[in-house]
């Protein structure tokens, strides 16, 4: 297989003071997989200047001029794909800025140029995502929530972790909400934490909830809830009109006899009525997203993740990924938007982040095809975040986010562990640099 025809840089470098002022950049004979969920296309160039896509063709249609000057990177019999997008993670509950910059290392070394992120220390997160952008650290660039719940989610310890200094759910970055909160002004101060988006977490009325996300989406803010709010139901969650829900699971509570009233008192859900993938109910659901072109982070590796926990000790799972495998697959069928995203991460030493485990549970548990699975990390993460016109798709003008691999991901999507390269906002990063996470770097969780 032929070798990069120049040298990677391995240190970050300044970037140019315009685009105009950057040389080109052409990636020549690259397989193409641009995201869209199409098939790959052989035999392409794209060209870059600075940190964005100049120009996507065909390679019998680059011209001389094209090449004069140029930089030439040989991507003969390699894959080349957008940036990966993690549309679910948290990296600081509690702050911790050397474990977050080492998993923020290992993600981008391993294709991953985005995260989406789920409320946490928003004072640190914002740091870290203005060192991530401006290329002071290694890092996927960070797009960020801050929370609403209901006062009596309040005592959840992990609001101690986030909220030092100031009492839970006083802060801009994470508020207690009621019918009494003055919720224009409560939006206005999460937003002016940088957050593009107000997660709505728990224990909130239906009413409470629409009032939310009418308010956030007047102020030009994303709504991203959770699939059930407790005590609200997943209908009227989706009645309120978030673009995001997460957690598949969360939506099976619709069809059970008793749900639970609070976030802390969550149960086991009997995975009978859904396994055949045609719930009755979960159709309803799924057709009212569909038709609203409301988007479901799954997480399926969190189901997993849970499965492991019970069989070692920890508590038992309230949902198997079965189940959870089930309802994303009849969301899938259904045509809802499904993004990949992990809610955690692997172990120090581990070569490759969570994201790679999410593809592979979407392919081999709820019946994805490769190019989809791929596409939930490109196009539809994008979304997820509302950033489908920067990112997500390998298209001119958008930044220049992409990852190239040695093997083919359409023909198994084990082969997206064959990272060579990585591209963010026009400057790469070689697989080779990569140091790997190490437990000192993580520290305890």
């Amino acid at each position: 297989m032929a070798a990069l025809a120049v040298a990677v840089p391995t240190t970050v470098q300044a970037a140019p003071a315009t685009e105009a002022a950057a040389a080109a950049i052409l990636y020549r004979h690259a397989t193409l997989i641009d995201g869209t969920g199409g098939p790959a296309l052989p035999g392409m160039t794209v060209v870059t200047r600075g940190e964005r896509v100049e120009a996507v063709l065909a390679d019998a249609k680059v011209t001389a001029d094209m090449l004069k000057g140029a930089e030439i990177v040989d991507l003969t019999g390699r894959f080349l794909l957008p940036g990966l997008i993690d549309s679910h993670q948290h990296i600081a509950t509690p702050p911790n800025r050397r474990r977050a910059e080492a998993l923020m290392r290992r993600d981008l070394y391993s294709g991953i140029t985005a995260t989406r992120i789920m409320a946490d220390d928003l004072r640190s997160v914002a740091e870290i995502a203005r060192a991530a952008v401006v290329g002071e650290i290694a890092s996927p660039d960070l797009h960020y929530a801050a929370l609403f719940a209901g006062p009596s989610f309040f005592d959840d310890p992990r609001t101690l972790a986030v909220s030092a200094g100031v009492k839970p759910g006083t802060g801009a970055w994470m508020q207690a909400v009621d019918d009494r909160s003055d919720l224009p002004l409560a939006v206005a101060r999460a937003k002016g934490t940088g957050a593009t988006a107000i997660k709505i977490y728990a224990n909130l009325p239906a009413d409470l909830i629409a009032r939310i996300t009418k308010e956030a989406h007047r102020q030009d803010m994303q709504v991203w809830a959770h699939g059930m709010v407790f005590p609200t139901p997943p209908a009227d969650v989706i009645a309120a009109g978030p673009d995001v829900v997460s957690h598949t699971c969360y939506l099976a509570y619709q069809a059970v006899d008793k749900r639970p009233a609070t976030y802390q008192q969550r149960v086991a859900i009997d995975p009978a009525p859904f396994i055949a993938r045609n719930n009755p109910v979960m159709a309803g659901l799924f057709a009212t997203m569909r038709e609203r072109g409301m988007l479901l982070d799954a997480t399926l590796r969190v189901y997993q993740e849970g499965e492991k926990r019970a069989r070692t000790g920890g508590g038992p799972a309230y949902c198997s990924l079965d189940l959870a495998a089930a309802l994303t697959a009849q969301a899938h069928q259904a045509g809802v938007e499904i993004s990949a995203g992990t809610d955690g991460d692997t172990e120090a030493g581990a070569p490759y982040p969570g994201l790679f485990e999410e593809l592979e549970l979407l392919v081999g548990k709820a019946g994805f095809k490769a190019a989809e699975a791929i596409r939930a990390a490109t196009l539809i993460g994008a979304k997820a975040m509302g950033q489908e016109a920067d990112i997500g798709t390998v298209a001119p003008g958008k930044l220049a986010n992409m990852v190239v691999l040695t093997r083919n991901p359409l023909t198994d999507i084990a082969n997206m562990r064959s990272v060579l390269m990585t591209v963010k906002r026009g400057r790469a990063y070689h697989r080779d640099d990569f140091k790997p996470v190490t437990a000192e770097e993580l520290g305890r969780d």
